[in-house]
């Protein structure tokens, strides 16, 4: 397996498929690259060369039980953009991994960076505050956790069953094998790591990373997104970021990725080209 180790000796997996232009993706909770496979295998195949990483404790990668938090995600992604001596990068978070993107902007710049694209992603604050109305009550986070306690196999079911690809909506066509997908993916991944990274998620406020972004970014959010409101997500990080594009796809879940796939390959490629 191709893997680099953290200054702290975590070992972080990636795929590296390809050759061309590198575009870097950082995935969801309690994914792993995995959930990439349909845009790499697209943009690989039309010049690009496409690296995903399993975040620390999820997929393939070490589970440390310290360092779940956004500042280590963020640190993890620029020693493996580092250690591989990428530039001109155009860099794709996903949910969780949108919020890890706008963090390494935060914490390393865009000195490497060509481009940057945000899907589905919780930027900036997921949490209710007095500041951000628009998020979510601490009460939706707390049965999250309850349910990754009670039993965490169950939880990632009824998530990848229901809201997640929007299974719950009158008319949904959501393949078992795409909520099979979504399982497996969650089971991959540590029970410490993936019970932090709730917090992690939901309570890390993101606005001055996003007020740091000065390359050319895409913004895609379904406007049925039951996991991460558009209205404090996408809808307030495109008025932070500068100069960002914003999509929204009427009628599309949280797992766009895997619902609107040929939509979002078509999306990123323009953007990428232009």
């Amino acid at each position: 397996m191709s893997t680099i180790t953290t200054q702290d000796g975590t070992q972080i997996y990636y795929k590296d498929w390809g050759a061309g232009q590198p575009v870097v993706f950082s995935h969801g909770w309690p994914l792993s690259s995995d959930s990439w496979e349909a845009q790499m295998l697209f943009l690989a195949s039309h010049g690009y060369r496409c690296i995903a990483h399993d975040r620390r404790g999820h997929g393939r990668s070490s589970q440390p039980w310290h360092g779940n938090e956004m500042d280590t995600f963020a640190d993890d992604l620029a020693e493996l953009i580092e250690t591989l001596a990428l530039k001109d990068i155009v860099l794709i978070g996903f949910s969780m991994g949108g919020g890890e993107v706008a963090r390494y902007i935060g914490r390393h710049g865009t000195k490497r960076l060509d481009r940057a694209a945000l899907i589905s992603a919780v930027p900036p604050l997921m949490l209710k505050t007095a500041a951000n109305p628009g998020g979510l009550p601490m009460e939706k986070f707390d049965e999250i956790r309850q349910g990754a306690i009670a039993d965490r196999s169950q939880l990632y079911q009824d998530i990848a069953s229901g809201p997640f690809f929007g299974a719950n909506r009158p008319g949904a066509k959501v393949s078992q094998g795409m909520i099979d997908s979504f399982w497996l993916q969650g089971m991959q991944a540590g029970h410490k790591n993936t019970f932090d990274c709730i917090k992690a998620f939901s309570e890390t406020d993101f606005t001055e990373d996003l007020k740091k972004f000065d390359v050319p970014t895409l913004i895609i959010h379904g406007d049925d997104d039951q996991i991460v409101p558009i209205g404090a997500a996408a809808l307030n990080a495109a008025k932070l970021v500068k100069n960002a594009t914003l999509k929204i796809y009427p009628g599309a879940p949280h797992g766009l990725a895997n619902t609107h796939k040929d939509q979002l390959n078509a999306d990123l490629l323009e953007f990428i080209r232009f």
